[in-house]
């Protein structure tokens, strides 16, 4: 087993803070897309075009890579809940 730098209880605690995050963080890409459906054809091409939907495409990509670190920090996280067992 990997050494591990964290406690059990801080490491689950690390856990919950990162769930809800991703929680939140999915609701608001599901309020996006309904309200997407919502606006017509030239305000979602004027809205698709600024800075700020750039930005939030680029936060998509790279939670992609987060969600391979989530799976091995849990990973990390379950090796320590046996360890302590």
């Amino acid at each position: 087993m990997e050494d591990l730098d964290i406690d059990l209880p801080n490491a689950k605690l690390a856990y919950t803070i990162i769930q809800s995050l991703l929680q939140s963080n999915e609701a608001l890409s599901d309020l996006l897309v309904v309200m997407a459906h919502a606006l017509d054809e030239d305000v979602t091409k004027a809205l698709t075009m600024t800075n700020e939907w750039q930005s939030y495409l680029e936060s998509k990509r790279n939670l992609e890579n987060t969600k391979l670190q989530i799976e091995k920090f849990t990973n990390s996280l379950k090796q320590l809940e046996q360890h302590n067992q």
